[in-house]
């Protein structure tokens, strides 16, 4: 090894993948360990390293690019947790550090989080589970990390109040990622403050904290709109999702909804649980979405005022379906998720089989998706055989569909791969003629109390089966 040149050396070091393959490799020569700790760009810590070690650690490594820090699973006191003095001596050390990931770092607040102005090369930040962190200390991260590209903040219950810093961001313009999930004290409205800052973002995510069986506000007569506060630009805006956001059909204030209608670069879509969404807002999208080519619909029944009567039903109907599939010619990634839907008259899922049918048959839909889709049976499998771009059909708690349905599977042109989940009606009989036709890639099994282990077998070039899986809670992510 010393007779190695230092490039060959580097070469060989940047191959090796496994942290553990790497510390014990630096330990064979002093030439290898000095180079390895002038090369390793990234670690990973969790919890049982001492402050001293640490220290150390952030000494032999100073050119680190990223680094992650994990606690998940472990308390303050199992083992030692980085405090704010650890935070200090990483950022002073590790100037160059371009991605921190700190997750469950209860010792950590705002004094800590400064730190990270050290870095003035940060590009990404992710915050999960950090409760010690407030508003003030993302103002000084936003103040002080001018390359500050990508924002992830999950469960950060001290962030309330002031606002400033999502407008020192927006102001700044440089965030092309923002994703807040599960902050309690961020309101959709908020974001609103973000102002010139939606220009130039590609990706957002907001997940509301609100109960999964929220009922949305009423506002009276004398609540007036604020509409100036909408006029936003978010034209590069790629990537966009939104879950269980509490709006009105016609209520005054839409909240983050404005965005539906605004997004004309968006590709990919996800309305989990949003609550006043109804036919016209997937119109105006689909107008103005022409390079749409993803999108995931996770939909449970609300009552709407219909023609002077109230009906129970999601929001969205056919309508939805023939706009998407006149307006987005490129559309290929469906999911369509129900929760709460229950067999009645009139029904209370909005979409009908001959919709769905004609909106597959008009669009290059390759990916389809069905969680919970009551009106879905045979007569819609036999109708997707002769769907020419679907590979790959999950169905997921459709109970319509049973073997006579399954066995259209081998008529698809291009279906390759198959997920069965809870589909209760299926049985080894509807499988059968899988392992004759030797068509499928892959088959995915779980919850199928009727298919067994042996009735998987030979159906696909890879099987997977699950005895006890998820339950259908997560599924649909009600919990």
């Amino acid at each position: 090894m010393e007779h190695l040149s230092e490039e060959l050396i580097i070469e060989i070091l940047k191959r090796i993948t496994r942290t553990s393959d790497l510390n014990s490799v630096s330990l064979v020569s002093k030439q290898l360990y000095a180079i390895d700790a002038e090369q390793r760009a990234t670690i990973c810590i969790g919890c049982g390293l001492s402050t001293e070690d640490f220290s150390a650690l952030c000494s032999r490594f100073p050119n680190l690019l990223k680094v992650e820090i994990d606690y998940s699973g472990s308390t303050p006191g199992n083992g030692n947790h980085i405090d704010n003095q650890g935070l200090f001596v990483l950022t002073s050390c590790c100037t160059l550090l371009n991605d921190i990931t700190l997750s469950f770092c209860s010792k950590i607040n705002d004094a800590g989080i400064a730190c990270l102005t050290y870095c003035k090369k940060l590009m990404s930040l992710k915050l999960n589970s950090i409760p010690e962190v407030t508003s003030s200390g993302l103002l000084m991260v936003a103040f002080g990390c001018k390359a500050l590209s990508s924002l992830y903040l999950n469960d950060c219950k001290g962030i309330a109040g002031s606002t400033e810093w999502l407008e020192y961001l927006g102001s700044d313009g440089s965030l092309e990622e923002l994703i807040v999930s599960n902050c309690k004290g961020v309101s959709q409205y908020n974001f609103l403050k973000f102002g010139p800052g939606w220009m130039k973002l590609k990706t957002f995510e907001y997940e509301n904290k609100e109960n999964f069986f929220s009922i949305h506000p009423r506002y009276g007569s004398s609540v007036k709109a604020n509409t100036h506060r909408y006029e936003l630009c978010c034209e590069n805006l790629k990537d966009l999702k939104l879950v269980r956001l509490v709006t009105e059909p016609d209520g005054p204030e839409i909240g983050l909804r404005f965005l539906l209608g605004k997004c004309k670069a968006l590709e990919k879509l996800c309305l989990e649980y949003v609550t006043g969404v109804i036919d016209n807002d997937m119109i105006v999208l689909s107008q103005a979405c022409k390079n749409l080519k993803s999108i995931s619909l996770w939909l449970k029944p609300e009552h709407y005022v219909v023609g002077g009567h109230i009906e129970f039903r999601t929001g969205f109907t056919d309508e939805s379906l023939k706009a998407l599939a006149l307006n987005c010619p490129l559309l290929q990634d469906v999911e369509l998720t129900f929760t709460g839907c229950a067999h009645w008259d009139p029904p209370e899922i909005g979409f009908t089989q001959e919709g769905l049918v004609s909106f597959v048959e008009s669009c290059p839909i390759r990916v389809l998706v069905l969680n919970g889709a009551l009106f879905f049976n045979n007569k819609g499998m036999k109708a997707l055989s002769s769907a020419q771009f679907l590979e790959t059909l999950s169905l997921i708690d459709c109970n319509e569909v049973t073997d006579h349905g399954m066995r259209f599977i081998v008529h698809f042109p291009s279906l390759i791969n198959l997920t069965l989940r809870f589909c209760h009606n299926v049985t080894d009989a509807g499988l059968s003629e899988l392992a004759h036709a030797q068509k499928l890639q892959s088959l995915d099994v779980g919850g199928c109390g009727y298919i067994s282990q042996k009735g998987v077998l030979g159906a696909a070039k890879s099987v997977y089966y699950e005895v006890n899986c998820k339950s259908l809670g997560h599924y649909k992510r009600m919990c």
